[in-house]
């Protein structure tokens, strides 16, 4: 709208400078009183038309400072009702976060986690859909016979998955990282409840979901171990069908406070695919009633099947 607004307004400008010129060379010739006339009267159209877009820019402008000034109260208010949602809920949840889309989360993610009272002992960021530069030089490192390109990362997405739970006794998270294929921060090894994922990608070429993100799902749910699937709102390429499909709980728009708000409740006992994109079933899970709560690991009202934890 704004770009429409000032492209009109610059054409019109550009216009009034031709027709002036137009004007002053017209008005030095013998018998140009007709095209006098003719220039006058589109001068005098294209001013009113200019008068016309100048009120209806400031009256976009003004809407756009209304609009912005709403943004801020929203996020305000956000902001200051999260902690009353979010207070004791994963009391006692132990957390692991990895992120598979290799181009960060949100920093405020961790910090409501444990604002709800999870312990997060651990962040893994996968770098580049776990791509192996040199082949060779990895399967020598971790003392892997020689296997097919396409049999690589799903490999390595479950043995990441779990040192993750079990430690890196194997050295394959040290390996990976002295590779530069993932970044690791925290402690391993201690035993989790709930690990979440952060996919969907920003470039076609990284859509990685069968061959990294669905190995490690597997992996945790082989133990026991409850995964939720979450990606930002803004992402090019979902994996909410991907994770989906192996039932668990998704949120789409991890980024935002509704979306934390909708991922706590979800780790808390209200499973259910949760966020603004087609494949959510709702924004929020409910907040007043007991709906959607895990129960002997059945499929719940959200239609998500559960884990029971170890």
């Amino acid at each position: 709208m704004f770009f429409n607004l000032r492209y009109h307004i610059a054409s019109l400008v550009a216009v009034f400078l031709a027709l002036g010129i137009g004007i002053l060379i017209g008005s030095t010739l013998p018998g140009n009183d007709a095209l006098m006339k003719q220039q006058k009267q589109l001068s005098d159209h294209l001013e009113v038309q200019l008068d016309s877009l100048l009120k209806r820019n400031e009256a976009v402008q003004v809407r756009a400072s209304s609009l912005e000034m709403d943004n801020n109260i929203q996020r305000q208010f956000e902001k200051q009702i999260l902690p009353a949602l979010i207070a004791g809920k994963l009391q006692g949840h132990n957390i692991a976060l990895i992120e598979t889309n290799g181009y960060g989360f949100p920093e405020d993610l961790t910090q409501t986690l444990q604002a709800a009272g999870a312990s997060v002992q651990s962040v893994t960021t996968i770098l580049n859909g776990l791509e192996v530069g040199d082949k060779n030089k990895l399967l020598t490192a971790l003392n892997w016979q020689d296997m097919k390109d396409e049999d690589i990362a799903p490999r390595l997405a479950a043995e990441m998955a779990r040192s993750v739970a079990e430690g890196d006794g194997k050295k394959i998270l040290a390996t990976l990282a002295q590779l530069e294929m993932i970044k690791t921060q925290g402690t391993y090894g201690i035993p989790l409840s709930d690990v979440v994922i952060v996919g969907g990608s920003v470039d076609e070429s990284m859509i990685k979901a069968e061959s990294v993100d669905i190995p490690i799902i597997d992996y945790f749910q082989g133990k026991k171990i409850t995964v939720f699937g979450t990606e930002q709102s803004g992402v090019m390429h979902s994996y909410m069908k991907d994770y989906q499909k192996k039932r668990i709980s998704t949120v789409d728009n991890v980024e935002s406070i509704p979306g934390q708000v909708a991922l706590v409740l979800a780790i808390s006992g209200k499973p259910g695919h949760y966020g603004i994109k087609s494949t959510a079933q709702k924004l929020l899970p409910a907040l007043d009633d007991a709906e959607g709560v895990v129960s002997g690991g059945k499929t719940t009202k959200a239609g998500v099947g559960t884990n029971t934890r170890s």
